[in-house]
């Protein structure tokens, strides 16, 4: 998160017009790592609950500040914080090849990302509960149709698919772009800046709980819907 941090704040001061964000290997993001977290709670719960909760909402009030466009690329899995995070970003473009999961439930945890919010906006609040509650995994199809993702490409084509797209908004005066944004998300930055810090306190009281970190121990033994991600 600090290294994505530093990124961002590297291209908000250069001459890039906009990010695109994108993954190498078989999945897009899978989130916070939970084996390590459920280690370091189980050391010393309260200074690294507090401190996780501040890395995290640090890291999402990058992305609600940042003035450029954000356009993401899910060539793959995409599941907790990885997907969460797409809400926060102006453009996703996804191969069909990916799924969305936001399994917090099933893991002991809960939303992040600013995705109790965001999530109900975009998909409707029962979509967004179903998503949020029961884990249930989210075709790439699904995702663009429930409004979470803006276009799905063939996974042969996608990287090409995307390129062309970057290409054409590269051309774009970069002054537009910034305003453009700005007058898009202005409305609800604030909206934004509360849901992640009532996530991030939410979070916090349960990693400093006492059964946390052996809860995320045993889903983890148990590998609930994790598994998928080594296929």
């Amino acid at each position: 998160m600090a290294e994505m941090e530093h990124a961002l704040s590297s291209a908000a001061k250069d001459g890039s017009r906009f990010v695109l964000l994108g993954a190498v290997g078989i999945t897009f993001c899978t989130g916070l790592d939970l084996v390590y977290l459920s280690k370091s709670l189980g050391v010393d719960p309260e200074q690294h609950s507090e401190k996780t909760a501040e890395a995290l909402k640090s890291f999402v009030n990058h992305f609600i500040h940042f003035q450029k466009p954000i356009v993401a690329a899910v060539h793959g899995p995409a599941v907790g914080l990885g997907a969460s995070i797409l809400a926060l970003c102006d453009i996703v473009w996804s191969s069909d090849k990916a799924w969305f999961q936001t399994p917090y439930a099933t893991q002991g945890q809960t939303p992040d990302g600013c995705c109790s919010l965001t999530f109900p906006m975009i998909m409707g609040g029962t979509a967004a509960s179903e998503m949020l509650l029961s884990a249930r995994k989210m075709t790439a199809k699904e995702a663009c149709d429930k409004g979470l993702v803006s276009q799905v490409f063939h996974p042969d084509t996608f990287t090409r698919e995307v390129m062309a797209r970057v290409k054409k908004l590269a051309s774009y005066h970069p002054l537009v772009l910034q305003e453009c944004k700005s007058l898009i998300g202005s409305s609800i930055k604030a909206d934004l800046e509360q849901a992640n810090i009532r996530e991030c306190e939410t979070l916090k009281r349960i990693w400093a709980s006492s059964h946390a970190s052996q809860f995320m121990l045993h889903v983890l033994d148990r590998k609930l819907d994790l598994s998928d991600l080594r296929r």
